[in-house]
């Protein structure tokens, strides 16, 4: 796994590194993100090609204080978001699909459904709701830290693929503490 940026945190810079090494290899984000909001971790998973990317962004929430989201796009058997959710395998399992979607974003113009991903055999100590859908024949992962930062998803969320949009990521906050994961 690549991590475009050192100790001292990302940056706008860093992250235009981790869209080159993206290769097109999808990066999404919320959009827009709300006041407040910052992107404050980014990474690549990449052989001969890119296999996983993700994107964190931190902020606060009127209900839950800190927030962090991680949001993950993977190849099938990758782990990345997996690893992320704290979990022992490396898809989501058979619950993605069963039954009524617990959430949904919007990817462009497609509504992707979201189910939520089981924990419970995971350590307790890792306070989080993890969901995941297919969008595009790739795994999408969103970690929502704390767990009941999950009550933010009731409302309309856009995820954008930012690895082709331009001038406009200067607008983009970068910084603030790394999440743990």
């Amino acid at each position: 796994m690549w991590r475009p940026h050192d100790e001292s945190g990302v940056s706008y810079d860093g992250f235009t590194l981790h869209l080159d090494a993206a290769d097109g290899f999808p990066t999404y984000v919320p959009w827009p993100m709300s006041p407040g909001w910052a992107v404050t971790d980014f990474a690549v998973v990449a052989g001969d090609r890119p296999w996983a990317t993700l994107t964190c962004v931190s902020g606060t929430s009127e209900l839950d204080g800190p927030v962090d989201v991680l949001v993950v796009a993977e190849e099938p058997g990758t782990g990345l978001g997996s690893r992320c959710a704290g979990i022992d395998r490396s898809d989501p399992g058979r619950e993605v699909g069963e039954g009524q979607p617990a959430a949904r974003v919007r990817i462009g113009s497609q509504s992707v459904p979201l189910w939520v991903v089981s924990t419970s055999s995971s350590d307790d100590r890792f306070d989080r709701s993890v969901f995941a859908g297919e969008a595009d024949g790739r795994w999408l992962w969103l970690v929502l830290r704390p767990a009941s930062a999950m009550l933010l998803l009731r409302d309309d969320w856009i995820l954008r693929d930012v690895s082709s949009v331009g001038p406009q990521l200067v607008e983009m906050a970068f910084g603030g503490p790394r999440p743990v994961w």
